[in-house]
């Protein structure tokens, strides 16, 4: 049985697909009941779903308690559901940080505890919370890039405390998504958002089911304590490889090396 928050649009929506593609009963959580009604039938008698806020411990565990109501189990939980907002750090008021912080950190960690206390602390079972990439900085919206940092700790703290009961606890750190909550920001961030990605391309959101699927399996709990980056290498370097200021005639330069001296006899 697997739990998604945020499961009604966009990247939960894809997740809790896959999730039914490979066979799992799923519940999806959030807090707009049309919209989960409507995916809920979408994806099949596989899927159904809760209303409720996980910023708050009873939200939380009322999501859960739902689960294990209608299906007696959790073997999974996807805390997906997260959000932020376009704005320079300078303009980030402590409201605004405070309303990031608490749906990002304090609610993953409600919905963590909640699932931990209410069925995995006997039965064992995975958790993977979602946190962002590039890790060197987040221009624009340094609140979320810093909540989703607390979470990545939390992931590591949290999967070596419950490892004795048979808890794995991993995330998915994602880079720039094909979404449609990606076209609610500035037309010119999103038109190039591609263009500062490595490989040149946005992913895609059924990348992300593949990869919620397989943390799923028995393989991903042997990733406990580990964040797994998907980004198509945007972590690692900024903007096209090769730089086009690099390239002399369709390659890039390579440096002159001395030759290496021959073996001395008995090396």
């Amino acid at each position: 049985m697997a739990l998604v928050t945020g499961g009604g649009t966009n990247l939960g929506k894809a997740a809790a697909a896959e999730l039914v593609r490979c066979g799992a009963s799923v519940l999806i959580a959030g807090r707009r009941a049309e919209v989960l009604a409507e995916t809920a039938a979408e994806l099949g008698e596989r899927c159904s779903w809760v209303a409720g806020d996980i910023r708050e411990r009873e939200g939380a565990e009322a999501i859960v308690s739902a689960t294990l109501k209608r299906r007696g189990r959790l073997d999974f939980l996807l805390n997906n559901a997260g959000g932020q907002y376009f704005v320079p750090a300078e303009g980030i008021t402590i409201k605004g940080w405070n309303a990031v912080q608490r749906l990002n950190v304090g609610g993953t960690l409600a919905m963590c505890q909640a699932a931990y206390d209410l069925a995995m602390r006997s039965a064992g079972g995975t958790i993977v919370n979602v946190t962002v990439s590039p890790h060197q900085g987040f221009p624009a919206m340094a609140h979320t890039g810093a909540a989703r940092a607390a979470v990545e700790a939390l992931t590591r703290e949290l999967a070596a405390q419950w490892a004795d009961n048979g808890v794995a606890v991993s995330a998915i750190a994602l880079g720039r998504l094909a979404t449609e909550s990606l076209k609610k920001y500035p037309a010119e961030l999103w038109k190039r958002a591609a263009e500062s990605v490595p490989l040149q391309r946005l992913g895609e959101v059924e990348e992300y089911g593949w990869l919620v699927a397989l943390l799923a399996t028995p393989l991903g709990r042997t990733l406990s304590g580990s964040v797994v980056t998907l980004d198509g290498a945007l972590d690692n370097w900024t903007g096209p490889w090769p730089p086009q200021d690099l390239v002399r005639d369709g390659d890039v330069p390579t440096e002159e090396r001395a030759a290496a001296a021959p073996p001395r006899a008995g090396a």
